[in-house]
């Protein structure tokens, strides 16, 4: 019975070992097949049959990359995007946590008439889908003149990533015992009191998985970018990726260049901030 036993076992572990190396090599492929690609010289990359083992390494495209100074090459190019879309996504990201946390305490603490109408609302507004929206979005921009500039980007942005930071961040404060907010009105403290020294610090976990969620969002995105900037001042780090990909060639290499510097910011976040995602996909599923 003991050795019946100790066999499945074995046997179902062999399974799960199978398959853990089934997913990793289906997820992690990719990815080494972009790091390759990166590393090879073009006669690798153009050589039939295809060789999966470079004969020869080389680092010129990632030197290429942080050393060109001309405005006409792509490698420059994205440099300057790389920048843009970083500043963007950190605005974006720093705005919706105030704007949204602000929102979604209100959403899940207050009573005010017509609440449940006006979340239905916001949350319409996250579903459209962009190209539904990018024409009038274009006719106004070009009137104000907010065209290719990065901080009406920024705007353009909170206008979809805020409802999310709210339809989220409502659920974590709303999982949190109204008991906290009566004592904190019975010691005498402010609305905003509350919700900055009690009800952020518990959240704390929620709110940071979110606004890594909105980092990437913003960092990623690519459709309005696209239509709504067109120069170096503006242009964003997916856009800049795009144009690697000529009339006539593509360059492979540069674009598994710009993939593993554009994926490295994103990666080192979620590394450095691991523990909160964790807590925060867990935090905010039970209720009072």
């Amino acid at each position: 019975m003991r050795r019946s036993i100790s066999s499945r076992r074995r046997r179902t572990m062999a399974l799960q070992m199978f398959f853990g190396l089934l997913v990793a090599i289906v997820v992690l492929g990719p990815v080494v097949w972009m790091f390759l690609t990166s590393v090879m010289r073009p006669v690798d990359l153009t050589a039939k049959p295809l060789r999966l083992i470079p004969q020869d390494i080389t680092f010129d495209r990632f030197r290429q990359i942080f050393a060109s100074a001309s405005a006409s090459d792509p490698a420059y190019v994205f440099r300057i995007a790389l920048k843009n879309s970083f500043l963007i996504a950190v605005s974006v990201t720093v705005l919706s946590l105030v704007v949204g946390t602000l929102s979604a305490y209100a959403f899940a603490h207050l009573r005010f008439r017509g609440k449940n109408a006006l979340m239905l609302l916001i949350l319409f507004t996250y579903m459209l889908p962009p190209v539904a929206m990018i024409i009038p979005l274009y006719r106004i921009y070009n009137q104000l003149g907010w065209l290719d500039k990065r901080w009406p980007l920024v705007i353009l942005y909170l206008s979809f990533i805020v409802p999310f930071i709210i339809w989220v961040m409502q659920d974590f404060f709303g999982s949190i015992s109204r008991s906290f907010e009566e004592a904190a009105q019975v010691d005498g403290a402010t609305r905003l009191q509350t919700l900055l020294y009690i009800f952020l610090p518990i959240a704390r976990p929620g709110a940071i998985a979110t606004g890594i969620l909105a980092f990437l969002m913003s960092w990623d995105e690519f459709f309005y970018s696209l239509i709504f900037t067109s120069s170096l001042a503006s242009k964003t780090m997916p856009v800049a990726i795009a144009e690697f990909n000529g009339k006539f060639t593509i360059d492979y290499g540069m674009i598994s260049v710009a993939g593993i510097l554009g994926s490295l910011i994103p990666v080192l976040i979620t590394v450095v901030f691991q523990k909160y995602i964790v807590l925060g996909m867990t935090a905010g599923g039970v209720k009072e």
